[in-house]
């Protein structure tokens, strides 16, 4: 099989020296920080030459994103025609991927370098976590579109409020049951704010009961 495919330009491009730079870059990011690292410290320890990174990327800012990325599985978002079926799937999911040794190094370094570069927060956020909340905002719309949650709730500040609780959780375990658990129950107490309902206790993917107004 070859190494190499098409870059955008239409010069092959090795896919050996692709993963032999991202790894030298989450290796270098690990043992000196995103300060102290730098193209040419990343090249030597890829054995490729500074011209074959700027091929590939603009600044170190997008490299790291990408290195960091790559440690990271895309986000699928379910479409079951139900908000809990929906979130059932993505909290079961994001626990399987996030809840991990790599899963909270991953979230370490995403952390730990957007807090000190704001040139990289501003391209990770562009390149990634911006997508990802344009796809979990469909999951909230489309509940509005059913009238499961108010049509006139913030989606931005519930998403806001989904990813800051399960980095706490992850990051300080402020509960000894799974994560899985804890973000259910962190979405249940938002549902009693937002929607109609809450969810029923027993199974997993059913709507929650519509209370009588």
């Amino acid at each position: 099989m070859s190494n190499q495919i098409n870059s955008p330009s239409g010069r092959p491009r090795s896919i050996h020296a692709d993963q032999a730079i991202l790894q030298a870059t989450l290796d270098l990011l690990a043992e000196v920080g995103y300060q102290s690292m730098s193209i040419e410290a990343i090249a030597s320890r890829a054995g490729v030459g500074k011209t074959t990174i700027y091929r590939r990327y603009t600044s170190k800012e997008e490299l790291v994103a990408d290195a960091i990325e790559s440690l990271r599985d895309d986000l699928a978002i379910p479409d079951t025609s139900s908000f809990w079926g929906d979130m059932d799937i993505l909290i079961q999911n994001a626990a399987k991927k996030i809840d991990s040794p790599l899963g909270r190094q991953t979230l370490a370094l995403i952390i730990s370098t957007a807090s000190s570069n704001p040139q990289f927060a501003e391209v990770y956020w562009t390149k990634y976590t911006k997508l990802r909340r344009e796809a979990f905002s469909k999951v909230l719309e489309r509940a509005q579109s059913r009238g499961e949650i108010h049509k006139d709730a913030d989606v931005d500040l519930i998403i806001d409020l989904v990813s800051g609780s399960l980095y706490y959780a992850l990051i300080f375990k402020p509960t000894t049951e799974p994560v899985e658990a804890y973000m259910r129950r962190t979405m249940n107490l938002l549902i009693e704010g937002i929607g109609y309902g809450t969810r029923r206790t027993g199974g997993q993917g059913g709507q929650g009961d519509k209370e009588k107004e």
